[in-house]
């Protein structure tokens, strides 16, 4: 028995050992998965065309050049303007910022008044709101693209950050909701005893609080509407066209010769945004959504 069970232990090390390689390596073959498309886009952005079309898919390139980059950047055409991705990247920029900004305050207020300020109809009114999550972009396109014309703003970045904050307020509320509902309501209690009202508790109590849910906000948020192509090509027109747009007309046109390397320098240069984000504030953004995931 004491042969047995010092042979049972003695095997027990070995296989949590080979389990444990075992998942390192299917993580591993995950890992590459993934990261083979961005090495390929990243190779063949770096060579000429003679090298692609010469060469293999997933060679390093023999001679490093940036003329891709430079094309795509300020060159590469759109349609019949060749100004490449830079006069685009400005109009994301102008889209995305104010609308983050904005769906983000609106959307804590929201979960501020829906977590603590009970009123009547609290539930349904943030069921509403979590039900216009859901909604395919499609649905709302007609509705919206009358809208937009009603208040002048079709066509024009105005008018894609209202959509953009519009369609973004049932997560952001959700988001702020779900994060409020763990902060005590007796702090609020004492507050209201003191004197504050109900501005002064969401500036001086709730907002100082909230650091960890408005980065999972900010991050979603900007992924959404910077990655967004649909609201961006039906909503804008020339000269308001968000990078995402930019990109599909510079990767399908027809005309010329077709530039792999300026396709795929154009779409890192659209896609450098957020994965910066991602990069610098990637673990606070599963900080914040833990944050409020335990009531305590």
């Amino acid at each position: 028995m004491t042969d047995l069970s010092a042979t049972q232990g003695a095997s027990r090390p070995w296989g949590k050992i080979a389990l444990r390689w075992g998942l390192y390596v299917l993580l591993g073959l995950f890992a590459l998965y993934y990261l083979v498309p961005l090495f390929v886009m990243v190779t063949t952005s770096l060579k000429s065309l003679d090298e692609i079309r010469s060469g293999s898919l997933i060679a390093l390139p023999r001679e490093v050049t940036f003329d891709a980059w430079a094309k795509a950047w300020s060159g590469a055409c759109t349609g019949i303007q060749c100004e490449g991705l830079k006069p685009y990247m400005w109009n994301s920029i102008l889209l995305a910022i104010p609308a983050v900004l904005i769906s983000t305050v609106i959307g804590a207020m929201n979960g501020y008044v829906v977590a603590q300020w009970r009123f009547r109809g609290a539930n349904i009114i943030f069921a509403l709101l979590l039900f216009g999550c859901f909604i395919p972009f499609q649905v709302v396109l007609l509705p919206m693209a009358k809208m937009l014309g009603i208040l002048g703003l079709a066509g024009s970045i105005p008018g894609l950050i209202l959509v953009h904050v519009v369609y973004g307020l049932g997560f952001t509320t959700l988001f702020f909701r779900n994060y409020y509902v763990t902060i005590p309501a007796e702090l609020v209690k004492a507050a209201k005893i003191d004197g504050a009202g109900f501005f002064r508790i969401f500036w001086s109590i709730f907002l100082p609080l909230s650091l960890p849910i408005i980065v999972v906000s900010v991050i979603w948020q900007f992924t959404q509407i910077w990655n967004d192509f649909l609201f961006g090509v039906s909503f804008s027109q020339a000269g308001t066209q968000p990078i995402t747009v930019a990109l599909n007309n510079i990767v399908n046109s027809t005309t010329g010769v077709k530039e792999y390397n300026v396709d795929m320098a154009a779409a890192i240069i659209a896609a450098l945004p957020t994965l910066l984000v991602y990069v610098v504030a990637g673990k606070y953004f599963i900080r914040g959504l833990t944050a409020g995931s335990v009531k305590g």
